[in-house]
């Protein structure tokens, strides 16, 4: 296979693209602050200061203006720096036309075009310098052939995050919501912050855990989480490529002990900044081993070896926080210092595209390729 040429530092490249990402963020949320009934995601409004929010987009306007200009400056090419230029100055238009807000009205669906943006533009404020400064595959390409597929996935599971999140805690409020939890819940909220934190980490682990355990050994099951492994390219955004199914099932069953349980709002919160952190770097093309902490928590190595199409580490590495989750199993994988030589299915011929890989596990089992490829 092919691989792409890696951007280098001091070519343009980079900060045209970066100057682009970021005008294209600030005019999505100028966006946002037009239509917010429709735009914004209705948990985090309450949140959100007007002040705060117009000096962060002014804030990414002038850094996407700083990196236009040093694309201009370094690159031969200068389209970089003048499709982000044109973008500021739609934003810049667009921003001081702004109607003076008069309340918003709830709709009972929404877009979550705010909750994309904002984590989009942290994730890749923490995750592209590592990747640029400390990648493991050193040859790999942010724009490899996989990242417009991944970035489809990113897009959809964010915008529609309300539809998500009402199929995920259908389950949960439905089956438990009328059997007396409240005295159970009110000893759980009584737990001190960081032990409650650990216990919800813990449980949502180890349901998380199994469902995955049975996604991979269950083999319809299989059909839909074979999307998520189908990805030659791990980097930080591959994590996004989860079939929709597969989403939902897994975010459900994680939920079911979050909800069961009732742990605190700060706890809860927590929780959903360190799942989300944790997804993200678990996938991330980076070197760092973090020492003996890849012994206590999910690493970039541990999963990516849950990656790995080396048969010997086939259906190993289940766990999503706590690695002693599989040592206690029995599916832990003794990485040691070693790293996959490469991720993906194998031999699989797996089809690419979002909307070719959304109907392909209703029709096919990947598996059957691999034994036709087999028997050839």
């Amino acid at each position: 296979m092919t691989e792409s040429k890696r951007l280098k530092i001091g070519e343009g490249k980079i900060s045209g693209y970066l100057s682009i990402f970021l005008a294209v963020i600030s005019l999505g949320f100028v966006i946002c602050a037009y239509f917010p009934d429709t735009f914004t995601t209705k948990d985090f409004r309450a949140i959100y200061n007007p002040q705060i929010v117009k000096w962060s987009i002014l804030a990414v306007l002038v850094l996407s203006f700083i990196f236009a200009f040093s694309s201009l400056i370094l690159s031969k090419k200068k389209r970089y720096g003048f499709i982000s230029t044109i973008i500021i100055a739609i934003t810049i238009l667009l921003g001081t036309a702004l109607p003076e807000g008069s309340g918003i009205q709830d709709q009972s669906v929404t877009i979550g075009l705010d909750w994309l943006l904002i984590d989009v533009l942290v994730s890749a404020i923490v995750f592209i310098p590592i990747e640029l400064f400390l990648p493991k595959r050193l040859n790999q390409s942010k724009f490899h052939e996989e990242w417009r597929t991944d970035l489809v996935y990113f897009i959809v599971s964010h915008l529609f995050i309300q539809i998500i999140g009402v199929i995920v805690q259908f389950p949960a409020v439905n089956l438990f919501k009328s059997i007396g939890l409240e005295s159970f819940q009110a000893t759980i909220q009584s737990i001190p912050f960081i032990p409650q934190l650990f216990i919800a980490l813990l449980v949502s682990d180890l349901f998380q855990y199994t469902s995955h355990y049975f996604f991979h050994k269950i083999p319809y099951l299989w059909r839909f989480h074979a999307v998520h492994h189908s990805t030659k390219h791990l980097d930080w955004l591959a994590g996004s490529r989860t079939h929709f199914f597969d989403l939902v099932v897994v975010r459900a069953m994680s939920f079911i002990p979050i909800y069961v349980c009732g742990f605190s709002s700060s706890v809860f919160f927590t929780y959903i900044v360190i799942v989300s952190f944790q997804a993200v770097l678990a996938h991330a093309n980076t070197r760092i081993n973090f020492g003996f902490l890849k012994y206590v928590f999910v690493t970039p190595q541990y999963h990516h070896w849950h990656h790995s199409d080396d048969p010997k580490a086939y259906d190993k590495n289940f766990a999503i926080h706590f690695p002693f989750i599989d040592m206690i199993f029995g599916t832990y994988y003794p990485m040691g210092s070693d790293w996959p030589e490469s991720t993906g299915l194998g031999d699989v011929k797996y089809p690419k595209g979002f909307a070719k890989q959304f109907v392909y596990p209703f029709v096919k089992n990947p598996q059957e390729d691999l034994e036709d490829a087999s028997e050839r």
